[in-house]
């Protein structure tokens, strides 16, 4: 029979997981409270959460959500990290914390829709944030259309010169003039 508080941790679970895009479980075994509390402050910098989780309330959680195909892999102490953010910025904290903490071990993730292994997390940790992306896609644009404005504005410019070369010709041929008729 489930109690009052249960149904209250698996609605609140579940109200928490309902907006996340992204979701990875972990085995927590071997750590300290003191790490724990690291991992969170790492994962809450990356707006991400960490909860230790009871598998049967999760699975009941996720159930029906589209973090569903989780639900078979709620084994031994879990926990789950998630977000509604990006998922580089985890897949970054999460990847720093289990190089400085090897007892903590990623079991599997859900990127975006997707179902994902560690080692694709460990590839996602690689790729650069958003941000850094379309920074770069900017710069690779912004190189050839300077290129394109600089070129249509030649003529423009060579037109101005020239002009200006001849005005100043100009002015200069009157003064010569006055100077051979003193």
């Amino acid at each position: 029979m489930p109690t009052q508080e249960k149904m209250q941790s698996v609605a609140s679970l579940r109200e928490s997981l309902g907006t996340a895009k992204t979701a990875v479980l972990t085995e927590y075994r071997g750590l300290t409270v003191r790490q724990l509390s690291d991992l969170r402050k790492q994962l809450k910098a990356a707006a991400a959460e960490y909860k230790v989780v009871k598998n049967r309330l999760a699975r009941l959680a996720v159930k029906d959500l589209e973090l569903d195909p989780l639900g078979t892999h709620f084994k031994g102490p879990t926990g789950l990290v998630f977000t509604a953010k990006d998922p580089v910025p985890v897949a970054k904290a999460l990847q720093a914390f289990v190089r400085a903490n090897p007892a903590l071990t990623i079991n599997l993730g859900f990127v975006e829709g997707k179902v994902v292994q560690p080692a694709e997390l460990k590839a996602l940790a690689d790729l650069p944030s958003k941000e850094a992306l379309r920074s770069q896609l900017v710069g690779a644009l912004q190189g050839p259309l300077s290129q394109l404005v600089s070129l249509l504005t030649a003529p423009q410019r060579e037109l101005v010169q020239v002009l200006e070369a001849r005005s100043k010709s100009a002015a200069e041929q009157p003064q010569q003039s006055e100077v051979r008729e003193s």
